[in-house]
């Protein structure tokens, strides 16, 4: 398979996809036609100043035809993770790793940030939802009937057997009734106990199935050159084909039945996997194969990292958190810190509106209150030039107002500092601090000005997957 690296939201022309996915321009058109279907590529007027971008604008989109040989466009990865189309993989990693162009390590350590953040769901991305269809999502299915096998093992089924003066529970009645008895003083004795014992079925239909899936599975990453970015090892464990469990139809039969009988949530998910892989069967090399593990929205994770390193407090009550100071009478310690920030009331209704502002992160170090705003942004802050790629107007005045909003629980409990910040990934090895964004009518009613901190990736994935916090002082605010 041809296998490519490509960087999420940089531009590329319709020649460079050619070369990338070593296709004619003929060829290509249908790919770009696919990709764009399936909502991870979108074209651009090609343009100067589209050429030297790091984000896409919704405004920005074209939707327009493809046509081979055309130059009006430029296409733009929205995607971090893994795509599979036409025999091709191509590996998107994320827009701040700017200095390598094939940043397999790096990958590899954001595939398991991915993994991460899509367990918390528990289901299995069976199917690519596009603007006009459904299809199988073989690469998806591919990848948790592997990953579920080393976690779990290969799909079993118990047996009772009898044995005689085994280990396991004693069956009197087949005892009494099928063996010698001994009396002794009126007594019965028995010399030859009747038990059960449950085994593991190794012939089991359903086992046997589960094994010869994890073999093929292993086969079709391993062709992809896939094993290694997603660290698996490969699993030989079956000689058989899936066409010696029988026909398409008798297996799915099979499959019904038996997830009619089982109500472990484990087994259900395996056969439900196998199930789609019998009915929609296929290969990652098909023409028509198109296959995801990724987002296309990577600033949710880039967020969730950030509040799980910074241990975010937003949704924990009150009467739980450290304070300085010991809770106030008048608040409830049932409250969420979200509960504290007003909501807006239309005097007309006589009722405030459901929704308000929501900060990303606020974390509670000592003495300190911190608000946190994580943004997915390649800003260019550098001394002398205007800033590139920024965030907007509409996030710094937010992340003051996230500062008045808890100016009264913040006076009432002890604090004696405030801080505010954005938190950018890099790709360097170290935090780099990138002064402060201000708006002057703000900072003069008392409001301290936003901290902008560009945080190593590397370092906060490392926090995330192991479970470990940083701390607030690592940043220097």
């Amino acid at each position: 398979m041809i296998s490519r690296f490509l960087r999420e939201q940089k531009r590329y022309t319709q020649k460079e996809l050619c070369q990338i996915l070593q296709c004619s321009e003929e060829k290509v058109v249908p790919l770009i036609q696919k990709l764009k279907e399936y909502g991870v590529l979108k074209a651009v007027k090609a343009s100067d100043a589209q050429r030297n971008m790091s984000d896409l604008l919704d405004e920005d989109i074209e939707v327009a035809d493809v046509e081979a040989g055309e130059n009006e466009y430029l296409y733009v990865f929205t995607f971090v993770g893994v795509i599979t189309v036409a025999g091709r993989v191509l590996k998107c990693y994320p827009k701040y790793l700017l200095s390598a162009s094939e940043p397999k390590e790096e990958l590899k350590t954001v595939l398991k940030v991915l993994e991460r953040y899509n367990s918390k769901e528990q289901i299995v991305r069976m199917w690519n939802e596009s603007s006009e269809s459904q299809s199988f999502n073989l690469l998806a299915v591919l990848l948790f009937l592997l990953n579920d096998y080393y976690e779990n093992g290969s799909y079993s089924n118990t047996e009772d057997i009898i044995e005689s003066n085994g280990m396991g529970e004693i069956l009197w009645e087949k005892t009494i009734n099928e063996t010698f008895t001994y009396l002794s003083n009126g007594r019965p004795y028995y010399t030859d106990l009747q038990t059960k014992k449950r085994v593991n079925d190794d012939y089991d239909y359903f086992k046997r199935l589960h094994e010869c899936l994890i073999t093929v599975a292993s086969k079709e990453l391993a062709e992809a050159d896939l094993l290694d970015l997603f660290e698996i090892a490969g699993a030989d464990l079956s000689d058989e084909e899936l066409d010696d469990f029988g026909d398409k139809e008798y297996i799915l039969y099979r499959i019904e039945k038996e997830l009619n009988v089982q109500f472990n949530t484990r087994k259900q998910l395996v056969l439900k996997a196998i199930y789609a892989y019998v009915d929609r069967r296929g290969s990652l090399m098909d023409i028509d194969c198109l296959s995801m593990f990724g987002t296309n929205n990577f600033n949710l994770v880039w967020e969730d990292v950030c509040k799980v390193i910074f241990d975010d407090k937003l949704q924990e009550r009150i009467g739980n958190l450290q304070l300085p100071k010991k809770l106030k009478a008048g608040y409830n310690r049932q409250d969420k810190l979200i509960d504290l920030i007003e909501k807006p009331l239309w005097t007309v209704t006589g009722n405030c509106a459901a929704d308000t502002l929501i900060p990303d992160i606020i974390s509670i170090d000592g003495a300190q209150f911190v608000i946190f705003d994580a943004k997915y942004y390649n800003a260019v802050l550098n001394a002398g030039e205007s800033p590139k790629g920024q965030p907007g107007i509409e996030s710094v005045t937010k992340q003051y107002l996230y500062q008045l909003a808890y100016k009264k629980f913040i006076e009432d409990h002890g604090f004696d500092r405030v801080r505010n910040c954005f938190l950018l990934p890099t790709e360097e090895d170290e935090v780099l601090e990138k002064g402060e964004a201000v708006l002057k009518m703000l900072e003069e009613l008392g409001l301290e000005n936003i901290k902008v901190r560009f945080i190593p990736a590397k370092n906060a994935y490392d926090y995330y997957l192991s479970g470990r916090k940083m701390n607030v002082s690592e940043l220097n605010l």
